[in-house]
C-alpha cells in the first residue's frame, strides 16, 4: 500500500484512512438512474439540435447550433464513459486493489473528469462569444464565422481540454483516488507539493474564467438586443437572436449554480494547501452537483426551442389577458418571419433583387 515502494500502486494512499463512505447499493441505483437520463435526455437534444441545423445551415443560427450540438454529444460522452466507470467501481464494491493495481482506470477516470468538467465551461463560453460577435459585428460575423472556422474552434477547444486532463500524466503525476474511493481526480488531500497546488488551481482558474467569459458576452449581447429593441421599431431579423440568447443565459445559470461550488472548493483546497477544512462530503457533494449540469444543459435545448416557447407565450397571453398581446419584448410570433428575414438579408443577391422590386412596380 506504500506508494513509495510500489509506483504501480502510487493512487492506493488514500486507501489507508477512508474518511467518509457511501452505501454501495444507493450509490450503484442513483448512478445508473443518472446515467440512463443523462444520455437519454443529450441523444434527444442532439436529435432536436441536429434537425435545427439542417434547417438553418446557411443561416446566421447556424454556427450557434452547431457549437450547441457539440456541447451536447461532449455531455453525452461524459455520461457514457464517466457513469460506466463510476457503476463499475460501485459495483465492485470499490475495491480498486484488485481491479486497478497498476493505476491505469484510475488515470483514464481522472483524464476523463478533468476533460468532461473543463469541455462543456470551455464550449458554453465559445458560444457566448459566437453570439456577442453575431449581435454587436454582424457583417464580420457573417463573413468570418463559417461552418468551416466553427468546426476548427471546437477542434481547438477540445484538444486544449485534452492537454490540461493530460498534463499530470505528461509530468508522470498520477491521479488519486479519492477518500470516498468512487472517483479519481487530483491530489485533494494533505496537499503539499507545489505541482499538485498547480493542477488544482488550473482546472478551477480556468472553469471560472469560462464562467465569467460567459457572462461577460452575455450581458454585452443582452444590453446591445435591448438597446436595439428599444431604438427601432423595425422588430424583424432580431428575434431569432433573443431566442438564442435566452438559451444562452439558462446554459450560464445552470454552469454557474451546478460548478462553482466545485471549482471554489478545488481553487481553496490549492490555496490553503495542507491547511485546507475541505472534508470528504464536501467535495462529493460539491461533485455531484457539478454532475448535474450534463444532466440539465440538454433539457435546455429541449424546452427552450422555439415550438415550446411559443406554446407557453399562448398560455400565458390566454392566462393573464389580451393586454399582454402588445408587449413587444419577446414576439415569438414572428420568430419565424424574422428567420426569413434575417435569411434574406445575408444574401447580398436578394437584397439588390428586393430593392429593384419597388422601383420596377413604380415605372410601371
Amino acid at each position: 500500500m506504500n506508494s513509495s515502494k510500489s509506483p504501480g500502486l502510487a493512487g492506493f494512499g488514500v486507501l489507508k484512512n477512508t474518511t467518509c463512505h457511501t452505501e454501495n447499493k444507493i450509490s450503484v441505483f442513483f448512478s445508473i438512474i443518472f446515467m440512463t437520463v443523462g444520455i437519454l435526455s443529450n441523444s434527444l437534444a442532439i436529435a432536436i439540435l441536429m434537425k435545427a441545423y439542417q434547417r438553418f445551415r446557411q443561416k446566421s443560427k447556424a454556427s450557434f447550433l452547431l457549437l450547441a450540438s457539440g456541447l451536447v454529444v461532449t455531455d453525452l460522452f461524459g455520461h457514457l464513459i464517466n457513469g460506466a466507470i463510476a457503476v463499475f467501481v460501485y459495483a465492485s464494491d470499490k475495491d480498486w486493489i484488485r481491479f486497478n493495481q497498476y493505476n491505469i482506470l484510475c488515470s483514464v477516470f481522472g483524464i476523463c473528469m478533468v476533460f468532461f468538467g473543463l469541455c462543456p465551461l470551455f464550449l458554453g463560453s465559445v458560444m457566448a462569444v459566437e453570439r456577442c460577435i453575431g449581435v454587436t459585428k454582424p457583417i464580420f460575423h457573417s463573413t468570418k464565422m463559417t461552418s468551416r472556422h466553427v468546426k476548427m474552434m471546437l477542434t481547438m477547444v477540445c484538444l486544449f481540454a485534452v492537454l490540461i486532463a493530460l498534463l499530470p500524466i505528461l509530468r508522470f503525476r498520477a491521479y488519486q483516488i479519492q477518500a470516498s474511493r468512487t472517483w479519481c481526480f487530483y491530489k485533494t488531500e494533505h496537499v503539499e507539493d507545489w505541482e499538485d497546488r498547480f493542477y488544482l488551481l488550473l482546472f478551477s482558474c480556468l472553469g471560472l474564467l469560462a464562467l465569467a467569459i460567459s457572462f461577460l458576452c452575455n450581458a454585452v449581447t443582452g444590453i446591445t438586443l435591448l438597446r436595439v429593441k428599444f431604438k427601432s421599431q423595425q422588430r424583424q431579423g432580431r428575434s431569432h437572436h433573443f431566442e438564442m440568447i435566452i438559451q444562452l443565459l439558462a446554459i450560464m445559470c445552470v454552469s454557474c449554480i451546478c460548478w462553482s461550488p466545485f471549482l471554489v472548493t478545488m481553487a481553496r483546497i490549492g490555496i490553503n494547501e495542507s491547511r485546507s477544512k475541505e472534508t470528504c462530503e464536501t467535495i462529493l457533494f460539491a461533485l455531484r452537483m457539478a454532475t448535474w449540469n450534463q444532466i440539465l444543459d440538454p433539457w435546455v435545448y429541449i424546452l427552450l426551442r422555439k415550438a415550446v416557447l411559443k406554446n407557453l407565450y399562448k398560455i400565458t397571453r390566454g392566462c393573464c389577458g389580451a393586454h399582454i398581446v402588445n408587449f413587444h419584448m419577446w414576439e415569438l410570433s414572428s420568430i419565424k418571419n424574422s428567420l426569413k428575414v434575417a435569411a434574406i438579408s445575408e444574401s447580398p443577391v436578394s437584397s439588390k433583387q428586393i430593392n429593384l422590386q419597388p422601383l420596377n412596380s413604380m415605372g410601371q
